[in-house]
């Protein structure tokens, strides 16, 4: 040690001796004079790296040989200034220029590390930032792993340097975010996330605290967003220390951040520092400079500028977007790999742990959440619940939102009914505060919203009185309670305040029901909408063989002659036939006819009604002569609206080739099949394009119809939190004398100061008065004339009254 010491006197001589015996200077450089010589020109200078790399090595022993001393406080040569202030110079100045000799300096971040972490205890505060610092600089220029230095720098948070920790914290995050920039590095993450998972699992409370800390950090800025880092915060709620088990309970509630006395500083983040920060707008002056004015380095400092502005505007946007949607998808619970597990372990510490009601109500948000986002059965927390369910209860709101959480469909009435009558009978009757009362049919509202089976026709009928209540708060919980049945079960209502239900028939799927979907979802809606179409063809196709028939007559008249000749035939073919109707044989012979005429028919089927109106054609009027029947003139008028309908066939044709279920259709339609067009299997992308613009017409009139009221789903209720404060909406809460005199100030200021109506019309900026308007009228001078005139009349007739008035005595006295 004395060796040690003596050399260190005799550092600064050596340096300036060694520095002007090389003939380059006469004069002492500087460490950062010579850090910057030594960069740009790294082979001249290996004899000063040498020397000043031999002094660094000695200081190291010397406090190392202090450390293995035991010394708790540094005495002797350590108790100077200088001393510490040389060696973290030297160890800054070589974590500089390390990367321009390798070759020299291979082993040095390695010594530095372990220098750290065998004295960090030791090492005066400001000594130990300037070599952790050193260190830093040596892992960003990649000369050593970050896996070599986390356990490292997770036990300088520990120390109780706030300084310190705050730096080694930030340089954790930093360094794995940075690693994860462009791609997820799988192998890496994996040591790292072992390091760390270790360090959550050990007993000592400050360890587990900033392994928590950092695991949560890097959750939330979506670093490490895997399921290994969800469940091991997760875990970290059944750790041996009730301030773990807080601080993780606290990050599954999605407090803004882990709230302890100790380390508030350490978990602010840039991201929670730029929430706060105002929005920085950026107007086209600034850039047009960026772009056009100034010269070439202060263009590239504004550009530079410009970019961190919108960088940081971008940011704002996401996180306040993200702020907006407030949803729990983020959430670790969501990716639980034993989720009953866990809710059946946290539910038995909260059975037996003897702590603070905050900390129990902490744990019954995070159970219901769980059980409510996974559809998980736990039939003892509701009993358990059951007995904090007291108006009188301290967070009564907080508990029956839990309590609505924990509600789903997969869980059994049963269960959940004995709680669902201690909510009715405490809070909803007419001895209750309407404040209690509006909170009970609120809750009431949300669980049968998730398990209706439990409401009773008796007990609605009874629930929706209340919407007769003068208190605004009870009468709209009641009327929302009866908007809800209305549309899962209208039959449970009275039938004047069933409304108009948008389907009469609702009703709510019994426990352990499913609906299996056993075709395309909203292949129904284009099966009405193709017949909807196919009516309106129908009805137009009618109207047009009609005008049709009308044409062909007009067109081809019917001679009168060739009328009566068919109509002879006719005549005597009935004649015939009554006359020959009389015996057994010939009724033998016409029914053998008739058999082979209906074999030839069904032979024959396959062709199709163009060919026969073909032949029909060909054979011309005589063939149909010889064979006439009594509706043979009813025979030709149909014959000629099909040559027309079949002269249109290609226009239907071409038209029908956009789409291939109106091909189906309109093949289906000749060959006179009536057959839906799905039984294929086969739709086309217009046809589910057009189960689209269906589904959203359809959502678009229910929606008119409910008045803006949707049904959720049950994934939508689980997903979506219940928020206490909801349940008392339109409650009049209270105010104190305080805030009546604060309300009251506001008022004041907002309102101008007292004047009088006079005053107030003196100061009128506006326009002018009718009157003023009448004496600036332009007008005729005819009229002005007469004006004048009347007025002069006027003025006479006033002071002649005025000179007749009796002023003597009065006679009567």
């Amino acid at each position: 040690m004395a060796a040690a010491a003596s050399e260190l006197q005799g550092m600064p001589e050596a340096l300036a001796e060694g520095m002007s015996a090389s003939g380059r200077t006469a004069e002492k450089l500087s460490l950062p004079s010579l850090q910057s010589k030594m960069k740009r020109d790294p082979d001249v200078y290996e004899s000063e790296l040498s020397l000043i790399y031999s002094q660094f090595k000695s200081l190291v022993e010397l406090f190392e040989q202090q450390a293995s001393h035991n010394f708790t406080s540094l005495s002797g040569v350590a108790t100077d200034p200088t001393v510490a202030k040389d060696l973290g110079d030297r160890a800054t100045f070589l974590a500089h220029v390390t990367p321009f000799y390798p070759k020299q300096l291979p082993q040095f971040p390695k010594e530095l590390a372990q220098f750290l972490r065998s004295s960090s205890r030791a090492l005066p505060s400001h000594l130990r930032v300037h070599v952790a610092q050193a260190l830093i600089l040596l892992i960003n220029r990649q000369m050593i792993d970050i896996r070599e230095t986390l356990e490292l720098f997770m036990e300088l948070q520990t120390l109780g340097d706030k300084v310190l920790r705050k730096l080694a914290f930030s340089h954790v995050i930093h360094s794995i975010r940075r690693l994860n920039q462009k791609h997820k590095n799988d192998s890496k993450n994996r040591e790292l996330q072992s390091i760390l998972f270790a360090m959550l699992q050990q007993e000592d409370e400050i360890k587990a605290k900033r392994a928590l800390i950092t695991l949560c950090e890097l959750h939330r800025r979506k670093v490490w967003f895997d399921e290994r880092t969800a469940n091991a915060i997760c875990m970290a709620c059944f750790h041996t220390s009730s301030r773990i088990m807080i601080a993780a309970l606290s990050f599954l509630i999605d407090y803004e951040k882990i709230e302890d006395d100790d380390d508030s500083d350490d978990s602010d983040s840039e991201d929670d520092q730029s929430a706060q920060q105002p929005m920085v707008v950026v107007n086209k002056e600034a850039i047009y400079k960026a772009n056009n004015k100034g010269t070439t380095s202060s263009k590239k400092k504004k550009k530079a500028k410009l970019q961190r502005i919108v960088r940081n505007m971008k940011k704002q946007q996401r996180l306040q977007a993200e702020q907006n949607n407030n949803s729990n998808y983020y959430s670790p619970l969501n990716y639980l790999k034993d989720a009953q597990g866990f809710a059946e372990k946290l539910f038995s510490r909260l059975q037996t742990c003897n702590e603070r009601f905050e900390v129990k109500m902490m744990l019954l948000k995070v159970i219901a959440r769980t059980v409510g986002l996974h559809h998980l059965i736990l039939l003892n927390f509701y009993p358990y619940l059951q007995k904090y369910i007291q108006p009188h209860q301290r967070d009564v709101t907080n508990l029956l939102a839990a309590a609505v959480q924990a509600c789903h469909d997969m869980v059994p009435p049963d269960a959940v009914e004995p709680l669902f009558k201690q909510i009715v009978n405490q809070f909803v009757h007419d001895r209750s505060r309407p404040e209690a009362i509006s909170v009970g049919l609120n809750v009431v509202r949300e669980i049968c919203l998730r398990v209706p089976l439990l409401m009773t026709e008796d007990l609605l009928q009874d629930l929706v009185l209340y919407k007769k209540s003068h208190e605004k708060a009870v009468s709209s919980a009641a009327r929302s309670l009866v908007t809800l049945f209305r549309e899962i079960c209208p039959s449970l209502l009275v039938k004047k305040d069933r409304g108009r239900p948008s389907d009469p028939k609702a009703r709510p799927k019994a426990f352990g029901e499913v609906q299996i979907a056993s075709n395309v979802p909203g292949i129904e809606l284009l099966e009405e909408n193709d017949e909807e179409s196919d009516d309106d063809v129908e009805s137009g196709s009618i109207g047009t063989s009609n005008n049709d028939n009308e044409s062909d007559e007009d067109v081809f008249p019917v001679e009168e002659d060739d009328q009566s000749d068919e109509d002879n035939v006719s005549e005597h073919a009935f004649s015939d036939f009554s006359i020959d109707h009389g015996t057994d044989d010939d009724n033998d012979s016409t029914d053998e006819q008739e058999d082979e005429e209906l074999s030839d028919d069904d032979a024959d089927d396959y062709r199709s009604e163009e060919e026969e109106e073909d032949e029909e054609e060909l054979d011309g009027p005589s063939s149909r002569q010889g064979t006439s029947t009594p509706g043979s003139e009813d025979g030709e008028k149909k014959s000629k609206a099909q040559k027309r309908k079949f002269d249109d066939f290609d226009e239907e044709l071409q038209a029908a080739g956009k789409s291939l279920r109106a091909l189906k259709k309109l093949a289906g339609a000749k060959l006179g099949n009536d057959s839906s067009d799905t039984q294929d299997g086969i739709l086309s992308n217009e046809d589910f394009q057009k189960i689209k613009e269906l589904r959203a017409k359809k959502d678009a009139r229910n929606a008119l119809s409910q008045h803006g009221f949707k049904l959720p789903n049950s994934d939508q209720l689980s997903s979506k939190r219940v928020d206490a404060a909801k349940l008392e909406a339109n409650i009049r809460k209270k105010l104190s004398k305080e805030e009546k005199l604060a309300l009251i100030k506001a008022r004041r200021e907002e309102r101008g100061k007292y004047q009088a109506r006079s005053a107030v019309k003196q100061k009128k900026t506006g326009g002018q008065s009718n009157l003023q308007k009448e004496r600036k009228k332009l007008m005729p001078i005819a009229a002005k004339r007469a004006k004048v005139a009347k007025s002069r009349q006027e003025k006479k007739k006033k002071q002649q009254r005025a000179g007749k008035q009796f002023r003597g005595r009065k006679a009567w006295k």
